[in-house]
């Protein structure tokens, strides 16, 4: 795969920074005119409109109400060490992103919760990484954290792009002083919490739009309203580890134990990690999800601490000698479903296709996607 360079420039309309690497050889006049030639060859393309018969949530494809569809979700930083485990309030959410964290030892999470004003407690919340809140974007979400890795995220979380909330820590310019507690039963860093009511105040404060902006699109395939998805013709996966199931290997999710376990019963998804179910503390209950989502990125190390930067853009395009090179596979309804992803500017999703470029549908309900770090991609086991 083509290596990102030092800033890896949202190809698109509009260029916007993202991950860092090495190597790039294109200028960025060079970078913007191949950019603007994308665009104008309909390289971002919509899903088609879901024809459905009631209103329904853009992130689940569930019946909701109007007000309720058109409210934009809000995004939070989650830790997913074990000294942050079990996590709170994570089991409401709608989707859930997974990457790898510093010298992709273990993963971090971004939880993306609707009618989140009501949520009563979510911890534990942590700090920034700009390929998170690329993925935030994705959603036209509301993005909120703990802190940020000020070098490579400052400038994009400050900007007028991002619709930030994050406590007064060095290099945000403006803090949201009152919107996240710290918890007496737990030692920092693991113990920062925030509620709906604190979130909302936040909003208001900023002046966030409480509804999606014009620029909004609808990133997820559903099967039509009231059928599953049809992938018959797909394999059958029942349990799959986004790390392998070795501990000790350098991927994110090796040393996390994480995998999915599928339930036919029920149709869903069920979450283990670090050695057991992972479950919701306020419930107790095991976290499942209808559709897990491996999404193949290009990834580097940023510094000697370990930082990371993730292939955020760009995808399958017909012609493209490299197409193919994005890859991702679905799995839903006990099925793997293997295709690509492309995504070409900040204001829209990155979108799934399978081998014949149609979008691969998605049973209704929650989804969990897995950024895959690629030069690891061996690393993954499906049985």
């Amino acid at each position: 795969m083509k290596k990102i360079g030092l800033f890896c420039l949202a190809i698109g309309m509009s260029l916007a920074l993202c991950a860092c690497g090495q190597g790039n050889e294109e200028t960025a006049e060079e970078t913007q005119e191949q950019g603007a030639q994308e665009a104008e060859s309909g390289a971002s393309e919509s899903l088609p409109e879901q024809d459905d018969p009631v209103p329904t949530s853009y992130l689940t494809g569930l019946e909701c109400s109007e007000e309720e569809r058109e409210q934009r979700p809000i995004a939070i930083m989650i830790n997913n060490l074990e000294a942050g485990c079990p996590q709170a309030g994570i089991g409401q959410a709608s989707v859930i992103y997974e990457a790898p964290m510093e010298k992709a030892s273990v993963t971090r999470l971004m939880p993306l919760f609707e009618n989140w004003s009501d949520l009563e407690y979510i911890g534990y919340v942590r700090s920034a990484r700009d390929y998170f809140v690329y993925s935030a974007l994705e959603f036209d979400a509301i993005f909120a954290h703990f802190g940020q890795a000020t070098v490579y995220t400052g400038d994009l979380i400050n900007g007028d792009e991002v619709d930030n909330i994050s406590a007064a820590v060095a290099g945000i310019d403006r803090p949201a002083t009152k919107a996240f507690m710290r918890s007496d039963d737990r030692k920092a860093p693991h113990n920062v919490y925030t509620t709906g009511q604190d979130l909302m105040d936040a909003v208001e404060k900023f002046q966030y739009s409480l509804t999606y902006h014009d620029t909004h699109k609808q990133k997820f395939a559903f099967a039509p309203y009231g059928e599953e998805a049809d992938h018959a013709g797909a394999p059958e996966a029942s349990v799959i580890y986004p790390g392998g199931k070795k501990t000790g290997l350098a991927n994110g999710y090796s040393n996390v134990e994480a995998r999915f376990e599928y339930n036919e019963e029920d149709g869903k998804y069920y979450r283990y990690q670090y050695g057991g179910e992972h479950i919701d503390e306020l419930t107790g209950e095991q976290l499942a999800v209808e559709n897990v989502i491996f999404q193949y990125c290009h990834g580097e190390f940023r510094d000697d601490e370990g930082y990371m930067a993730f292939e955020c853009h760009g995808g399958w395009q017909e012609g493209d000698a490299e197409s193919g090179d994005f890859k991702a596979v679905v799995f839903t309804g006990g099925r793997m479903i293997e295709g690509t992803w492309s995504r070409y500017s900040d204001t829209d999703p990155a979108l799934y296709v399978d081998e014949d470029g149609n979008p691969i549908e998605l049973n209704r309900g929650k989804t969990w996607v897995c950024i895959i770090w690629d030069e690891h991609a061996d690393d993954v086991v499906i049985e």
